[in-house]
């Protein structure tokens, strides 16, 4: 297949540009940073320019597109306006599904496990009630929304907690962890918000997956099988390496006024896996991604 991958350098995009390289024809975009992208057929493009968007669809003309550029920072740093992530998260995601009708592409399109009711809780179902608490989510939901008014080849993943080493200049909270954890820098880590966290490497492999499926008009819940806090997630990273667990402290959402609170978007993924999805036990992911490292 022929695969467009938007946020080819972002934290998930850079490893979907290994997995789907391997047995795909790719063309994977950036913009600000190349990452892996420089390793790969590729192009640098602002996608909020819908002509420049469009000029690459009639060049390229994909089968399919994993759309998974966003601006998804929990708090804004001040060089972003609301009305970028407006831009990038919801107009952009419009213009790219419009393209896509218009060029018979499936798209795939990482949405959020925060779109869901953080009250709720307990092993989500795709029907659950969707109240996202912060602009991210509110703006992710919007692009899904987006999509569903315009056609109908796509496949929504509500995409959990994704946790691994991010490639290049990527930055993420698994990586900073378990950094300070191996020079003997307490970490923080919440006890009282729950997730279903994915790897990355596995989260590539089951879009590698996805994409030979007949699969269409479907919202699906993406995550692991355990439902965990980010304490819990660190308790198993020290137990499988020997690392020291006393270096771990405890803290809640109130500690962190400013973060939007989300206390339980854990999801039940028996819909990910009535498509003949196997995941792996969060352990096995947790050691794939050490022994990676």
């Amino acid at each position: 297949m022929k695969i467009l991958i938007t946020g080819g350098s972002g934290l998930l995009g850079q490893y979907l540009n290994i997995e789907l390289s391997r047995q795909h024809q790719i063309l994977t975009l950036y913009n600000s940073n190349f990452g892996t992208c420089k390793d790969f057929n590729s192009a640098k493009l602002d996608i909020t320019n819908k002509s420049s968007l469009q000029n690459v669809f009639y060049d390229y003309n994909p089968n399919a597109v994993i759309h998974t550029a966003a601006i998804s920072n929990p708090i804004l740093p001040d060089n972003i306006s609301p009305k970028d992530v407006y831009k990038i998260n919801v107009e952009a995601t419009k213009n790219i599904a419009e393209l896509c009708e218009k060029f018979n592409s499936k798209l795939i399109y990482t949405s959020t496990d925060l779109v869901y009711a953080g009250y709720l809780g307990l092993m989500l179902k795709e029907d659950a009630k969707l109240i996202p608490a912060s602009l991210y989510a509110e703006t992710k939901l919007m692009g899904e929304i987006k999509i569903q008014n315009t056609f109908d080849n796509y496949v929504i993943l509500r995409t959990a907690l994704l946790f691994g080493f991010g490639l290049s200049h990527s930055k993420n909270h698994f990586k900073k962890m378990f950094n300070d954890l191996k020079h003997n820098i307490p970490v923080k880590l919440f006890v009282d918000q729950f997730r279903t966290p994915l790897s990355l490497k596995e989260a590539a492999r089951i879009i590698d997956e996805l994409l030979s499926k007949e699969i269409k008009s479907e919202a699906i819940n993406f995550g692991g099988t355990e439902r965990i806090s980010r304490y819990q997630l660190g308790e198993k990273v020290c137990e499988l390496t020997g690392l020291n667990k006393n270096l771990l402290t405890k803290i809640t959402m109130d500690d962190v006024p400013e973060l939007a609170k989300v206390e339980d978007v854990s999801m039940n993924t028996d819909k990910l896996k009535s498509y003949g999805i196997k995941q792996k036990k969060l352990d096995e992911m947790i050691l794939e991604t050490l022994n990676n490292n």
